[in-house]
């Protein structure tokens, strides 16, 4: 089932670092951000991340979690996260199940090849469970101040 703009997202939950089992409803009565990267320890992703964590304080000052997704396994994840200190955590989504609900796996070009994979997109979800913003194709500079200034927009 595949989520629409101002719909409620359908429960989900995906391994996460920190040996956790993420839930939707952990976020219940939060604003959240999940990003979807293709792969970890990536320049796009690792610059994404970066810029994610170093807007991490003002994200959560506006009552917001933000999480990475990307198909990569949780120990992948856990190097990723404390090479780059990331003060967030980064869901394990091998299955796709988190990736169908949203969409975001398309054939892409790499290199003159199709490949399948991760489109980088980001998504916005109320305290109540709504899908209030997405992006997709996401050029990552200043894609994360972007957000944040969305984010603020949300009345509590």
């Amino acid at each position: 089932m595949t989520v629409s703009l101002n719909k409620k997202v359908p429960a989900f939950s995906r391994p996460a670092t920190g040996d956790k089992s993420w839930k939707l409803s952990d976020a219940a009565g939060k604003k959240l951000v999940l990003y979807f990267y293709p792969k970890d320890n990536t320049t796009g992703c690792t610059l994404e991340g970066k810029a994610f964590g170093d807007l991490h304080a003002a994200f959560k000052k506006a009552g917001t979690l933000v999480l990475g997704v990307s198909p990569d396994s949780v120990a992948s994840h856990e190097k990723f996260k404390g090479k780059m200190a990331f003060p967030f955590e980064l869901l394990s989504d091998a299955e796709e199940t988190a990736c169908k609900v949203f969409d975001v796996i398309k054939m892409k070009n790499m290199y003159g090849k199709k490949v399948r994979g991760i489109e980088r997109s980001t998504f916005v979800i109320d305290d109540a469970g709504v899908l209030r913003r997405e992006w997709r194709g996401v050029k990552v500079p200043g894609h994360a101040q972007e957000v944040l200034d969305f984010v603020k927009t949300l009345t509590p």
